[in-house]
């Protein structure tokens, strides 16, 4: 029988987003929970932290343009084939937001420290890059199992207060259906909760669906769900629906500007 998980809205949602959160959201490819922007610009949340896993795009540009970001650590942050992404852009030129650069590598480091429980993990990749100058919080340290000069880089273990992400289904239970996006179970397990909105919700348990069942992120690591159709426009959904290319190109320029944001914003959440 299932133990059924009350349904939230997309508002309850962002209201667990409060001021200085150091919130997570996917790659753009992996389910953007792009249902979310429209409650948090409403809501207004300050000093957001946010973190790409591994890189981000859209919504991130839609809060730095809104003014509610400061901080951002990613390995990336564009609108893919429509461009860069401005609003990004004009806030690290501007210097109105903190950027912490990091490697696609480097965030899923930091996230399975966090899952193991460690203080940080290792890796030796980025020896011999520039990308260490911005990271004072990340160590080189000598390997202790090597008797000749052997140095690896220890990235402290990355723990989300909030996690979000949009998927095609879940069930009542709470049990959500991430297929291969592997990225997504790694944000929920580092992460404090995690929130995520779906298409739909299906009467049956997902776990005892031969289907399904290896895909599934337990309900055991999400604290909510809320139903949002077409939750991830302009974006696609893998199974689901195609990207609005012709929406995140129109974005990408008339975004270039501050009016132009403003505009597209109280078009498109008005």
């Amino acid at each position: 029988m299932l133990q059924h998980m009350a349904p939230l809205s997309v508002d309850d949602i962002a209201a667990q987003i409060q001021d200085g959160c150091r919130l997570a959201m996917p790659v753009d490819y992996a389910g953007v929970p792009m249902a979310i922007v429209a409650p948090l610009l409403r809501r207004a949340p300050k000093r957001l932290a946010l973190v790409g896993v591994p890189t981000a795009g859209l919504s991130f540009d839609i809060l730095i343009g809104a003014g509610l970001v400061e901080s951002v650590e990613t390995s990336a942050v564009s609108l893919g084939e429509a461009g860069g992404a401005p609003c990004f852009m004009r806030a690290i030129t501007g210097g109105r937001i903190k950027m912490m650069d990091a490697t696609c590598p480097a965030i899923h480091a930091g996230l399975m420290a966090a899952q193991k429980g460690s203080p940080f993990t290792t890796l030796r990749g980025l020896i011999g890059t520039d990308v260490l100058r911005n990271r004072p919080d990340w160590r080189v340290l000598q390997n202790p199992f090597s008797d000749t000069p052997d140095p690896v880089v220890a990235i402290p273990a990355l723990h989300p207060d909030v996690a979000v992400f949009h998927a095609p289904v879940a069930d009542r239970e709470g049990n959500v259906w991430i297929g291969r996006r592997r990225e997504l179970a790694a944000m929920a397990y580092a992460s404090r909760k995690t929130f995520v909105t779906v298409e739909r919700i299906v009467e049956h348990r997902l776990l005892d669906d031969e289907e399904t069942a290896a895909g599934v992120l337990p309900a055991l690591y999400v604290e909510g769900v809320a139903v949002a159709e077409k939750g991830a426009w302009p974006y696609g959904l893998w199974g689901e629906y195609a990207p609005d290319t012709a929406e995140l190109l129109r974005y990408a320029q008339m975004a270039r500007t501050e009016e132009g944001f403003q505009q597209w914003i109280s078009e498109v959440y008005k």
